[in-house]
């Protein structure tokens, strides 16, 4: 099996692309080809042209969550490819919002109408539960709350009403390429938890080896406490790759470098590798 990953926008970027705050990840599987997120904007399209990537010959779109520097260059990205099957869960067109310390609320939810997407391209495909893209790739759908020190970030809301509630994210969700080697999670944000995502991984998969782990972890912000227990948790799964990007911060990044050495990179925009 031939694997490919290609970053096309993240919030720090290798010489000649640009940078910015999101992320999206292409997965080339022998003859398959998968966006994993579109960005914030247009950085997606942008780099694929400097970086030689047709974007017209992409199978799917998988969407991590509804959060808008992981959707907003969709609109871009169905512009040069035009009709396309978007896999996500169905909850990514509930308003989103997020609201910290006194701030006004900030609207984070998809920037386009279903219908303008559906009418350049869009193939909707909502799922709660995993998603079988071909006999080697899904994704995680709905993924379970089992550690008991991975929480939710604070000031992220949905609306119902005129009522901001704790946003549960159910649409959070990753993908998974099943190898002879082990399993390769591709992860958006892992909101609900980098090892509760992994863990769910093995649950559907049956496979215990986790081989690679690329993507965005959400521990920016995390306490020592859970940055130490996600790294004795990840010590266990047999790890070789482990390349962080977008929401995981500067403090954890450095911890996971220093916990995890050789096998630890920064994933960024312009990256380019092949697995194993």
């Amino acid at each position: 099996m031939s694997i490919r990953i290609t970053t096309l926008s993240e919030n720090t970027a290798n010489y000649g692309v640009i940078a910015e705050w999101g992320l999206s990840i292409l997965v080339e599987v022998d003859e398959t080809s998968i966006i994993m997120d579109t960005g914030l904007s247009f950085s997606v399209v942008h780099n694929a042209v400097r970086m030689g990537v047709d974007l017209t010959t992409i199978d799917s779109i998988v969407l991590s969550h509804g959060h808008t520097d992981h959707t907003g260059g969709l609109k871009d990205v169905l512009e040069v490819k035009g009709a396309v099957d978007v896999i996500a869960h169905p909850d990514i067109w509930v308003e989103k919002y997020a609201q910290r310390r006194q701030e006004k609320e900030r609207d984070i939810g998809i920037p386009f109408p279903r219908q303008e997407l559906e009418e350049l391209g869009a193939r909707f495909n909502l799922a709660r539960e995993p998603v079988n893209i071909t006999s080697s790739i899904i994704t995680t759908g709905e993924v379970p709350m089992v550690t008991e020190y991975e929480q939710i970030e604070k000031g992220l809301f949905i609306k119902e009403g005129e009522e901001l509630i704790s946003d549960p994210l159910a649409d959070d969700l990753a993908l998974i390429i099943d190898t002879d080697f082990g399993l390769v999670v591709i992860l958006g944000c892992a909101h609900r938890g980098i090892v509760n995502t992994l863990r769910h991984a093995q649950t559907i998969t049956g496979k215990e080896l986790i081989y690679a782990v690329i993507g965005g972890t959400h521990l920016v912000g995390a306490s020592e406490e859970r940055i130490e227990k996600t790294i004795a948790d990840l010590r266990g799964m047999g790890i070789q790759r482990l390349g962080v990007s977008h929401c995981t911060g500067f403090h954890a990044s450095a911890r996971l470098s220093q916990a995890f050495e050789d096998i630890f990179f920064l994933n960024n925009a312009g990256s380019r590798f092949e697995l194993p």
